[in-house]
């Protein structure tokens, strides 16, 4: 067991260096506080970090009180050869010993990385890059890429819908390939032999109901409409109706926030408009939230066929079989956009 290097025996391998190097000053260079208290809890050392480019941005945050005896510690711990990436905490009281040790071994804090409300994949990877090290082009144009999808069973289109709106745990540094990984195993996670077993009653597949969610949810931000609303829309798809969907036309367009549609948007040439094609469109047009996508899977049965923002904007709706009753539902909707003065 003579190779084997025992942590008492570094340790006091290293206090005798900075004794012989500085005396007393060298214990304290060791073990004292070195972090100056009004500076940042963390410290983000990017992937492929060099230690030169370490001290350039302890510099450049200004984190060290003093700079010459974490480099001292450094060299004696062989940090310069052992850096690892990641983020850091650095709370006040940290000494140069328990930082080196922490960048040498890796030992970083994990991230709490949030995203929801999302409308599209760059806006997706915006959210994560700016949580993670992730870079978004290159995590969008993973999301683009056919070939990679294919092997999630997903498309280009459906590739948000790996991405269920939750709150999970990961390092800063994980990568874009690790980070969909991760997303699958959750994605397969959330769709259990229960909730298969009732979207295949419906029927419809994982990637179809989330994509009805998305619309769902766009149609209403009411929770207790949702089952309706979903409701409404297997009606129209099994009779093979068209959805349409005002939330789909406003996809296509690229317009959000559009709160009135015209005769002329229903006729824009887009897989995505359910004006002009039946069934669902190609994918969701938007990340839809795990309450619509339960609201899709225990949709109400009903006889809806039609529904129509209420003229108060309250944001429900008034539901009916009948084509008549909706045509004047929509009149006294139109009524009040144009006592209003809302043209687009």
């Amino acid at each position: 067991m003579s190779g084997i290097r025992r942590p008492g025996l570094v340790i006091a391998g290293i206090v005798a260096a900075l004794l012989a190097a500085g005396g007393g000053i060298g214990y304290g260079w060791l073990f004292r506080n070195n972090i100056k208290p009004d500076k940042p809890a963390y410290l983000y050392v990017p992937t492929g970090s060099s230690y030169e480019e370490l001290l350039t941005q302890l510099d450049s945050i200004g984190l060290l009180k003093n700079r010459q005896s974490f480099q001292m510690v450094a060299r004696l711990r062989h940090l310069p050869g052992h850096l690892k990436p990641g983020r850091y905490a650095v709370p006040s009281g940290t000494s140069n010993y328990t930082l080196t040790g922490k960048l040498r071994s890796g030992q970083q804090e994990p991230v709490r990385l949030r995203f929801n409300n999302i409308r599209t994949l760059p806006q997706l990877a915006g959210r994560i890059s700016a949580q993670l090290e992730a870079d978004s082009a290159g995590l969008v144009e993973m999301l683009q890429d056919e070939e990679l999808l294919a092997r999630y069973g997903m498309t280009p289109a459906t590739a948000i819908c790996l991405f269920l709106p939750n709150t999970y745990e990961c390092w800063w540094n994980t990568s874009d390939s690790a980070i969909i990984e991760r997303m699958y195993r959750e994605y397969c996670s959330f769709w259990n032999e229960k909730r298969m077993d009732e979207a295949m009653s419906i029927p419809l597949s994982p990637q179809e109901v989330m994509t009805l969610a998305s619309i769902v949810e766009e149609e209403t931000n009411r929770p207790e409409e949702q089952p309706r609303v979903a409701g409404l829309y297997i009606n129209r798809l099994r009779k093979g109706m068209k959805l349409q969907s005002d939330p789909t036309v406003k996809f296509a367009l690229g317009d959000f926030g559009r709160k009135r549609m015209l005769y002329a948007d229903l006729e824009v040439n887009s897989p995505y408009n359910t004006y002009r094609f039946a069934g669902l469109p190609p994918g969701p047009i938007r990340m839809p939230s795990l309450r619509a996508i339960d609201a899709v899977l225990n949709y109400e049965h009903h006889n809806y066929l039609y529904m129509c923002a209420k003229e108060d904007f309250s944001g429900t709706h008034r539901f009916t079989a009948s084509a008549a009753e909706h045509a004047a539902n929509a009149n006294r909707y139109h009524a009040a956009l144009n006592q209003r003065k809302i043209a687009r």
